[in-house]
């Protein structure tokens, strides 16, 4: 009988270095034991294009002085068995002469899907993919979610972060938001936008607030892309939003010929504009998330205004909510969304409650709909 899997050699840890970093690679840990059982190495996906978790490991164990010939490899997915940016990983595993390879999860990026597997057993090697419902399969499943979306879906995984009070509201009616939650909210909300390969917001956002949008209260290796839902093309060349480090994305809707100025004034700012005209004058939602895909984006981070946070729930575009409410009632202001008005609940978008947790004074509550992330 195998040795079953232990999930000591999956710690999540040993991935999670790879946010903000990976990216759009999948971010991947692996962990080499010897034959007894010992830890020789461990290592994870560095920047695109760098090294792979496997090699990482098999670097870290010639550092070492250690032999992995017979060893055991725990791998967070399944080794690659293409020449992409660098070469496969399972041959790399294959040379090194490891006798048994666990795998959390199958990748199912079409130029691997099960022929990383393959490969290595026909070489001789013992190959294990972990069950769906393993404790690591599903941490792991968790960590990649917009890779896989990416793959399976042709889609990034959307993720829409709102912050308000109990009551529902993200402004007061004079427009005054700062701030309504917690420092220490604003942190774990930079720590999400850190997981995304980009982040979104409207032109009324950008208008009104004049965000950044990027990373600053925690530490990360890149900036995520920016991208500006701007129909008309009305974004300031001197707008916070267009300054580096970090690369803009414009989604417009505006007539090429009639906004040829516009146009030209953002891109010499360093932004770049994109048609994607929908209906009534307005950005295609549904297929800037597939353009966003094809531009390797694997989760897209939401901040927005309720208007065009309305505009995501009421097409269905979201996959999950990053809710933080503060311990305050605002009374009148902005809602978290522009829906309905509805004449029946069943009209309502549904979620399901994945978890709730306090972060500093606040709550802070993640919800899908329900069988999203059944892909």
């Amino acid at each position: 009988m195998p040795t079953p899997p232990s999930p000591l050699f999956f710690p999540l840890a040993d991935a999670t270095p790879s946010v903000g970093l990976s990216e759009p690679n999948p971010r991947v840990a692996c962990v080499i034991t010897s034959p007894s059982g010992e830890v020789i190495a461990r290592g994870h996906t560095q920047q695109a294009g760098g090294p792979h978790a496997e090699i990482m490991a098999l670097r870290a164990a010639t550092a070492a002085g250690r032999s992995v010939r017979g060893a055991t490899a725990y791998v967070t997915l399944e080794p690659c068995a293409h020449h992409g940016r660098t070469p496969p990983c399972c041959d790399a595993l294959i040379e090194a002469g490891l006798a048994r390879v666990v795998v959390a999860l199958g990748d199912p990026n079409p130029r691997v899907a099960g022929q990383g597997l393959a490969r290595m057993r026909a070489a001789g090697i013992q190959v294990e993919v972990l069950p769906a419902d393993h404790p690591a399969a599903i941490e792991a499943r968790e960590l990649n979610i917009g890779f896989l979306s990416r793959m399976v879906r042709g889609l990034p995984w959307v993720r829409l972060k709102v912050a308000g009070s109990l009551d529902g509201r993200t402004a007061l009616p004079n427009g005054v938001s700062q701030w309504i939650t917690s420092p220490e909210a604003r942190a774990d909300g930079h720590a999400w936008r850190k997981r995304a390969g980009a982040m979104l917001t409207g032109i009324g956002t950008v208008l009104e607030d004049n965000p950044r949008l990027d990373v600053r209260l925690v530490p990360t290796e890149r900036q995520p892309v920016r991208v500006i839902v701007d129909a008309r093309l009305q974004t300031p060349a001197n707008a916070r939003i267009l300054q580096p480090p970090g690369t803009v994305w414009v989604y417009t809707a505006a007539d090429p010929a009639t906004s040829a100025a516009r146009r030209t004034e953002l891109q010499a700012a360093g932004a770049t504009v994109i048609d994607c005209p929908g209906a009534h004058g307005k950005v295609d939602l549904a297929a800037m998330l597939r353009d966003l895909a094809a531009r390797e984006i694997n989760e897209l981070h939401v901040e927005a205004g309720h208007k065009l946070n309305g505009s995501f729930l009421r097409e269905g575009l979201v996959d999950e909510l990053l809710l933080y409410l503060a311990p305050k009632l605002l009374g009148d202001g902005a809602g978290l969304a522009a829906l309905g008005p509805f004449e029946d609940l069943h009209q309502a978008p549904g979620f399901e409650f994945l978890d709730v947790q306090r972060i500093g004074p606040d709550l802070r509550l993640r919800a899908r709909p329900p069988g999203r992330d059944a892909f």
